[in-house]
């Protein structure tokens, strides 16, 4: 290629596609990541041709279960294939930090490693079809106020522990054939221009070697980002940026070597794609099926009370008349809003699917705009099932409150009131507070966004031809307010703080002993389980949990065991606990079966700001084993090896800290006990010998000591003696 070639094949030749030159075809990319969001010929930037549209991430999150999320994998693959796409633009994993992210539907959960396991195998199932994956966005993009210029500010550790834990393992352990940078700054620089993230990081180490592409308008500057480590400019074309690349390789601003380092993993790019390039179909009942499937194992059971007449649900299929009331029965939200949105190859509603199920009858009213009507109906039925949710949830704009509208709190209050069994059935991308109207009735069912089949998902968890097995990605506050990014969420003037730090979603609620409506990890069953007596065991690759769990009801069911470790007395601050392995697990009624949870050594390790390392810190470590994070069963614990964390000494090291390192104790006191009885240095040496001084003096530097010992603490003294101990 020549040199202008090489720069156009760093960008886009249009919206979807890269740029063909010299020996490099072009290749489609385009929108996942729960449907294949192919642009329909002539159509506008949103008009698609029809896909599957499976459950958002909201939703497959809520399964729990990593083999699901490899099927979607798959099954999108397949249809990517069928339709000549080479990359699908997904999974995105970043994390929902506050309820109110505008794109929280297209997430998996408020924390990494749940985020990290499920969008691995969502990966390896995309790319076992030749298909590239796009891991997004890179990173700490969990807003969508100001998304473009907003800079994330994050301390180190909290970056590295929460924000970039989950790219991590998506990269190392399924090799995404390309990562997306994100909009946002993280600390001042554009993703988009960050070599420490995108070179340092990402391909240093992590030893990532697949292609980095921008989100769609996320470069500010062509050479910045070339030279910081993005290979692809998308979309296209982009004549200027060519232009500038040019003029700044031939000017000596920018290596070509730089250059010709991006022209070369496009081409790897394009060659892997076009390999695995093969005629394709799949059939659409077929992934129907499998979209029903995976909406039903997400609906999250959050209450079922029992009443006079025992638990509402599952509903009977003989029980009299049923009232369903809600437009949102008859016309379901089942995607958000803005570029993963999917034109379905079918579409079901649960009022069709509702009626289709029950043997009695089934009657219906729109509701919100005329609650009399809903309630009259409620009043003559045997239950009542009131579908509520939130209007419109889209990229691009964050919500405004978590509340429902007031609307749909009106139809469920009053429906309530007429009708003491009466389920509401949530529609909605994020948690909503069900609080004050969940008193009121029996039954609370979180629906979520559900894709094309989520109709058919609903009335199976109804009438319990599905026993719900979903679990909660993420915490439902009692109020907003309770939140810990409450008052650092959105932000203002171009900056968002992080400023509860590792402390996100349950950590921080959990931290401060907080009461919540629903906790993360939270969904009931129509079966029960117990839980036998855990053993954990310390091994060379981190821990090896074990345990029985039996299913103690009358019908088969699905439980996810979830394991949460805590360290007490740890040197920094932690949260109370925190989620490290779970399982979903398939159990017959009455059948006990043995779980095991591996629970590696890295995924036990903090990060150290003083050595910028990662850390395992050695000492007796607790996990306690239950079905939510606050519904914790069983424990038990296991001690664990600790790696070497010594922090070398220095000038700049408290006296405290030198006293508490075994050879800065033995050197230090060495150099008192020879200035013992020296005139002011004796005095000093004697004082610090005292308890009471000695923390009075803890924290001073042994530098600032040269002005009480004279020579003895001289720079050149200390260097000598920082050099003996380290």
């Amino acid at each position: 290629m020549d040199l202008e070639e090489k720069a156009a094949v760093t960008s886009g030749s249009s919206f979807w596609r890269s740029t063909a030159v010299t020996g490099v075809p072009d290749i489609m990319l385009t929108d996942g990541p729960h449907g294949v969001r192919k642009a329909a010929p002539g159509g506008g930037i949103l008009d698609s041709e029809p896909a599957t549209c499976f459950p958002p991430a909201v939703a497959l999150g809520s399964t729990w279960d990593p083999q699901l999320a490899r099927r979607v994998g798959e099954a999108l693959g397949d249809e990517a294939r069928a339709m000549d796409v080479q990359v699908l633009l997904g999974p995105g994993i970043n994390l929902k930090r506050s309820p109110l992210g505008g794109r929280n539907f297209e997430y998996f959960a408020e924390d990494p490693l749940l985020t990290g396991v499920l969008a691995t195998e969502w990966v390896k199932g995309l790319q076992s079809r030749g298909v590239g994956a796009s891991l997004k966005h890179f990173a700490v993009n969990s807003q969508e106020t100001d998304r473009m210029r907003v800079s994330a500010d994050v301390d180190e550790r909290t970056l590295r522990e929460i924000y970039l834990r989950a790219f991590q393992r998506v990269v190392t352990q399924a090799k995404p054939w390309t990562v997306m940078c994100a909009y946002n700054r993280i600390n001042g620089v554009l993703a988009s221009q960050h070599h420490w993230l995108l070179t340092e990081v990402l391909r240093g180490e992590w030893g990532y070697e697949g292609l980095v592409v921008s989100d769609w308008g996320a470069v500010a500057d062509r050479v910045e980002a070339v030279r910081a480590g993005l290979d692809l400019t998308m979309p296209g074309p982009d004549p200027d940026g060519d232009r500038r690349l040019v003029e700044a390789v031939r000017s000596g601003h920018l290596p070509e070597s730089t250059l010709d380092t991006a022209v070369s993993r496009v081409s790897s790019l394009v060659r892997a794609a076009l390999a695995s390039r093969t005629d394709a179909t799949y059939d659409k009942d077929e992934h129907h099926a499998l979209a029903r499937e995976v909406a039903g194992r997400g609906i999250v059971l959050l209450k079922n009370d029992l009443t006079n007449d025992g638990a509402v649900l599952p509903l009977g299929r003989h029980d009299g008349t049923i009232a369903v009331l809600g437009e949102f029965a008859r016309t379901p939200r089942f995607q958000g809003g803005g570029s993963s949105q999917i034109n379905p190859t079918r579409l079901d509603n649960a009022l069709d699917e509702i009626t289709a199920l029950a043997e009695g009858p089934v009657t219906f009213a729109s509701g919100y705009d005329d609650v009399d009507a809903a309630v009259a109906l409620a009043r003559g039925a045997a239950v009542a099932v009131v579908f509520a949710g939130t209007d419109r949830e889209t990229e691009g704009a964050d919500r405004e409150s978590i509340d429902l509208p007031a609307a749909h709190v009106e139809l469920i209050e009053r429906v309530a009131a007429a009708n003491p069994r009466t389920v509401v059935v949530l529609s909605s991308g994020a948690v909503l507070r069900t609080g004050p109207w969940d008193a009121a009735v029996p039954a609370i069912v979180e629906g979520w966004l559900l894709g094309q089949a989520g109709g058919g998902a609903i009335a199976d968890v109804l009438f319990g031809r599905v026993n719900p097995s979903g679990r909660l990605t993420e915490t439902i506050p009692l109020h907003l307010a309770d939140h810990p990014s409450y008052l650092d969420f959105p932000g203002e003037a171009g900056h968002v703080r992080y400023g509860e730090g590792v402390h996100i979603g349950y950590r921080g609620f959990d931290a401060r002993s907080q009461q919540v409506a629903y906790p993360f990890g939270h969904g009931l069953s129509y079966t029960t389980f117990e839980y036998g007596p855990a053993t954990v065991t310390a091994t060379d690759g981190g821990l090896s949990v074990r345990l029985s769990v039996t299913n103690t009801g009358d019908r088969d069911g699905r439980e996810v065991v979830q394991a949460y470790v805590s360290l007490a007395g740890s040197r920094v601050r932690r949260a109370p606990r925190e989620l490290k392995a779970f399982a979903s697990v398939a159990i017959a009624a009455g059948e006990t079966v043995e779980v095991e949870l591996p629970i590696a050594r890295d995924d036990l390790a903090y990060w150290d700001t003083r050595l910028s390392r990662w850390v395992v810190e050695g000492g007796t470590y607790q996990v306690e084993i239950g079905a939510s994070s606050r519904d914790l069963r069983v424990s038990a614990t296991a001690t664990v090896t600790g790696d070497d964390a010594r922090v070398p000494l220095t000038g700049e090291s408290t006296i405290a800290e030198w006293l508490s390192d075994p050879r800065g104790a033995q050197a230090l006191g060495e150099v008192f006990a020879a200035l013992a009885g020296s005139g002011e240095a004796g005095v000093m040496a004697h004082t610090a010998a005292d308890p009471e001084m000695l923390t009075l003096m803890g924290s001073l530097p042994l530098a600032r000591l040269s002005v009480f010992a004279g020579e003895a603490f001289s720079p050149a003294a200390i260097e000598k003696l920082s050099a003996a101990v380290n």
